[in-house]
């Protein structure tokens, strides 16, 4: 039988806030679903080196080894598939600072909210283009914002063929549907778009360099029917309790397309073992927020407050131990699906006290549950960890 995860001594350590040792003799890395080593994807390419969803951002990451690049995708007006992480500019764009948009900000709801910002399907390809993109997280690099244009999908495709070339190995895409409902409901449906291009790319075979993924069901089990390339289904939550438990709260609590029909489960019920085994009917993968898989719990204190662990007069994930992993990758893979997990981040802050602030160790936990590929703002860091197994 394959070891799919941790051993008891380990999953004791790991449950007991340690980090487990292994010796490099005697390692025995919990295997993939095909056996083979984790695919690396540069999430939004390497969005925690440059602003995210640019050509710039895909290039380094690609320079750094990611396997696959990721495009979010949403709709112009005149529809044209560009990648940003929101069908909402103003977080990642300068749009806010253009004077000549100023009346283009409105209100639309986005999976049942309210949301008021500009939105990318009120402008035009030509308008997009005037745009800069903007490091989206505060605490990063922001030397970078304002240099570099929003790319179509178009422009993403050629330059992982590019790359391929230049390089010698092949690049893939990993394209996430932002929100099929709502931009249905504008009349700018996103999937035939994406098979269209994907067609004319040469990119139609289960074989070809492209992952396409989605939150919501429907459009993945549209898409199946229309095309052999791998599909994700992705899990998502709104938070972590102070246990390390998963918690859900609209609208982050199920597909979107669950809500619209009534459907009462939520993304729980979908990475339980009967509900991976559905999704295989229709994905040949999932993709589940990482604290599915292995999470954190904190420590609370006699006056019912976490602790500081770290002194830093913070409460964040440094302030976090590990509990025992969940069963979410052995289940996985037992119904046949490989399990791509999200978002590796770099910054102690974002890393779980047991890590010590060093990002390869929480790589190391995840790849020796069995995990097989995952997504990272900083691809070079998980290149790295991965290939030192």
């Amino acid at each position: 039988m394959k070891q799919t995860l941790l051993s008891a001594t380990m999953l004791a350590a790991l449950a007991c806030g340690g980090v487990v040792a292994i010796s490099p003799v005697s390692a025995q890395p919990a295997p993939t679903l095909d056996g083979k080593k984790p695919l690396i994807v540069g999430h939004r390419g390497a969005s925690g080196h440059r602003p995210e969803h640019t050509l710039e951002s895909y290039k380094l990451a690609i320079e750094q080894g990611a396997d696959f690049i990721e495009p979010d995708l949403v709709a112009t007006k005149d529809g044209v598939l560009v990648a940003r992480h929101e069908p909402m500019l103003s977080g990642t764009t300068d749009v806010s600072e253009r004077p000549e948009f100023a009346a283009r900000k409105t209100v639309k709801k986005i999976d049942g909210v309210d949301t008021t910002d500009w939105f990318a399907g009120d402008f035009t390809l030509a308008e997009i283009k005037t745009l800069r993109a903007k490091q989206a997280m505060p605490d990063r690099d922001q030397s970078h914002n304002g240099k570099f244009p929003i790319p179509t999908l178009q422009e993403i495709i050629d330059l992982a063929k590019a790359e391929s070339t230049r390089t010698g190995r092949t690049i893939g895409i990993y394209p996430e549907t932002k929100h099929p409902i709502f931009h249905a409901a504008i009349g700018l449906p996103l999937e035939d778009r994406l098979l269209d291009q994907l067609k004319t790319a040469g990119w139609t075979e289960k074989s070809s360099p492209v992952i396409i993924q989605s939150f919501e069901t429907a459009n993945l089990k549209y898409l199946r029917g229309k095309t052999q390339l791998r599909l994700v289904q992705l899990v998502d939550a709104d938070d972590v309790d102070k246990d390390g438990g998963i918690v859900l709260a609209a609208p982050f609590d199920k597909p979107y397309d669950f809500v619209v029909t009534g459907d009462k489960r939520t993304f729980k019920d979908l990475v339980t073992a009967d509900g991976l085994k559905e999704i295989k009917s229709y994905a040949d993968g999932v993709g589940p927020w990482k604290p599915y898989i292995l999470a954190g719990k904190q420590t609370i204190g006699e006056d019912g407050k976490p602790k500081d662990l770290n002194g830093d007069g913070k409460i964040d994930e440094q302030d976090r131990v590990l509990i025992a992993p969940t069963n979410v990758v052995k289940d996985a893979h037992a119904a046949g699906l490989f399990v791509h997990s999200w978002t590796f981040r770099s910054e102690p802050k974002r890393l779980t006290s047991n890590f010590k602030g060093d990002p390869a160790a929480e790589y190391r936990a995840f790849f020796d549950l069995g995990i097989d590929g995952l997504f990272s703002d900083f691809p070079d860091a998980a290149v790295k960890a991965r290939d030192a197994k």
